[in-house]
Parts: C-alpha cells; structure tokens; sequence
C-alpha cells in the first residue's frame, strides 16, 4: 500500500465523522500519546520494566501502525503528500548519510 491510498484509507475513516480531522496541536497530543504506549511496549519487551499482572498483551506492529495513522491524519490536515515527502527524505539519507556507516560486504 502506498502512502496515498493509506492517506485515503485515514481520510475515507475520519470523514465519516461531523468533528473530521483535529487542529494540528491536538493531533500532536495524539501522536505524543501514541508513541507514549509504543515506548512503554517496548520498555515492558526488550527495556527493565515489566508488565503489570493482567496488563493485556499489545503487539509492537500495531502500535507502530497506531502512530503511523495519526501521523497521516496530520499529512492529510495540512495537506501534505506523504509519498512526495517521504520520497524527498529519502533522498536526503541517501545524500547526507551515504558515507556514514560502514556498507555491508556484498555477497
């Protein structure tokens, strides 16, 4: 799925709603909250703090995914396209970092 049709997915879900999408800083606060229960996951997984008794089982894709649709929802506000950003980013890690770690052996 390319970021369009995500970005459609998110839009085709938030309009079906009379309060449609947030203020930008609300959505902030969203994605803080978002991120916030990814950071816990992966603090109770792989970081010293365990689960509390009966704490329900999270998966880490999910909340990743949890992020990634605020995120979108965000893009869509302000009407970004996130394949041209996401493209142009890229291109400035391949620009900028291109020397920065030490390249895999090929095969």
């Amino acid at each position: 799925m390319s970021f369009a049709d995500a970005q459609k997915d998110v839009d085709s879900w938030i309009s079906r709603f009379e309060e449609g999408y947030w203020k930008p800083l609300s959505m902030l606060a969203r994605i803080t909250e978002e991120v916030g229960e990814l950071a816990r996951l992966l603090n109770h997984e792989y970081g010293e703090k365990p689960k509390k008794p009966g704490e329900p089982q999270q998966e880490v894709g999910e909340e990743i995914a949890d992020v990634i649709f605020v995120l979108l929802a965000l893009a869509n506000s302000l009407g970004i396209d996130m394949d041209e950003a996401f493209a142009h980013v890229m291109d400035k890690y391949r620009t900028r970092d291109a020397t920065r770690w030490t390249p895999k052996p090929r095969p």
